[in-house]
């Protein structure tokens, strides 16, 4: 009786896990607060979106590098040929190192800042730049920066 009763409730539970619906890959995958695509622009609207150098909302792109050390940062592919520099709000969530080439929707904020030798120089030994490609690294750059409270991964 013992037996059947094991075996009844291993069945019972083995049927209510094939039964729940698996996360379709048209859904994605999310992250920190996690997001969908509704109302996001694309990235490459971005620039006209801004009001005050700032823009709060969703956007859309392609992930074109992400930092190999702990996944803290990643770039985003827009069509002139910049990159989106992208944050994690609070430094809250990582990102999967291998997602380059993935779609992304950011939810957060995007806003234009000067970034310092420095940081750049950091950016790019995260990235695996060589120690030459680095100390070429001799100016600050102005560029926008989106810090994302939540990201979906197409």
């Amino acid at each position: 009786m013992k037996h059947l009763f094991l075996t009844t409730l291993c069945t019972l539970f083995g049927l209510a896990i094939f039964a729940q619906e698996p996360v379709s890959a048209s859904k994605g995958v999310t992250y920190g607060a996690g997001t969908t695509a509704d109302g996001a622009i694309s990235v490459n609207e971005l620039d006209s979106k801004l009001n005050n150098n700032k823009y709060s909302g969703k956007v859309t792109g392609k992930v074109v590098e992400v930092c190999q050390e702990k996944g803290c940062w990643m770039k985003v592919e827009k069509a002139d040929g910049e990159k989106l520099m992208v944050k994690f709000k609070d430094y809250g969530f990582f990102m999967p190192k291998d997602i380059e080439g993935k779609q992304v929707v950011l939810e957060g904020e995007a806003t234009v800042k000067e970034v310092s030798v420095k940081q750049l120089q950091h950016y790019a030994k995260d990235a695996g730049k060589s120690d030459e490609e680095i100390k070429k690294i001799k100016e600050p750059k102005k560029e926008l920066q989106f810090v994302a409270k939540g990201v979906l991964v197409l």
